[in-house]
């Protein structure tokens, strides 16, 4: 009895190894990326699939380390929290890099330059720079830099949405003054909104960059290393100009 129960354990233990490990292998060859699908053209949903510039580039990378991509969507100002409980091992989200958010993760090489724009209705002409949004009713997505410029213009009422569809929604209906957004999704939004149009060149530029757990050196320089490939070897200036059409 006793040696049919070693052989028992013996198997079981083995089996319990086997798929620890097959598990392991499984992991591995996955990397998650988390982001927030509503910001054209970096990320968002067309025909039930993610595309976008973030997307291309997570995809090129993932190839570059021999993984299969993953991609969490999640609302934006929940990502850096995913990112740190494990639930992500990278964000990619037209993150702009910022002190604040240095204290939280590790930020790859920038690889985008960008800058906050005003939307305001196409026949609004009381507000031509920042200054004269003062007092005025301000949209923002929740979590984003634009939301740090806006809650600092003096007695400005500051709303905050889910995405930045939603504040233009809300600002050509007429409840709110503006809307303040990176420059590249704005002028997307526009784009498809004639009743709305930009007051650009008001703030200072910003750089996006990918994001790792604070303290995750592996993952930030396999990262870094894909990344700066696929910028000096043209990929990521191709996957740029597919959709600044």
């Amino acid at each position: 009895m006793k040696k049919y129960l070693k052989l028992f354990i013996a198997l079981f233990a083995a089996l319990a190894i086997m798929l620890v490990f097959t598990g392991c292998q499984k992991d591995d060859g996955i990397i998650k990326m988390g982001t927030n699908a509503e910001f054209p053209p970096f990320e968002y949903v067309e025909n039930g699939e993610y595309a976008g510039i973030d997307v291309e580039l997570a995809q090129a990378i993932a190839k570059e380390l021999g993984k299969e991509l993953e991609i969490v969507d999640m609302a934006f100002n929940a990502l850096i929290d995913a990112l740190n409980s494990g639930k992500v091992d990278f964000v990619a989200a037209g993150m702009s890099v910022d002190p604040e958010r240095e204290k939280n993760v590790d930020f790859t090489i920038k690889y985008y330059n960008a800058t906050q724009t005003i939307i305001v209705q196409a026949g609004n002409e009381n507000i031509k720079s920042k200054d004269d949004l003062v007092g005025k009713k301000i949209g923002v997505q929740t979590g984003t830099t634009g939301y740090d410029v806006a809650v600092e213009i003096k007695d400005a009422v500051v709303s905050t949405y889910e995405n930045g569809l939603e504040a233009t929604m809300d600002l050509a209906n007429g409840n709110i003054d503006a809307v303040i957004i990176d420059d590249f999704p704005a002028k997307k939004y526009v784009e498809k909104n004639p009743g709305l149009k930009l007051v650009d060149g008001q703030f200072e530029e910003e750089q996006y960059a990918m994001a790792v757990k604070k303290g995750n050196k592996k993952l930030l320089e396999q990262i870094n290393k894909a990344l700066q490939k696929l910028m000096d070897d043209g990929t990521y200036d191709k996957i740029l100009e597919k959709y600044s059409d």
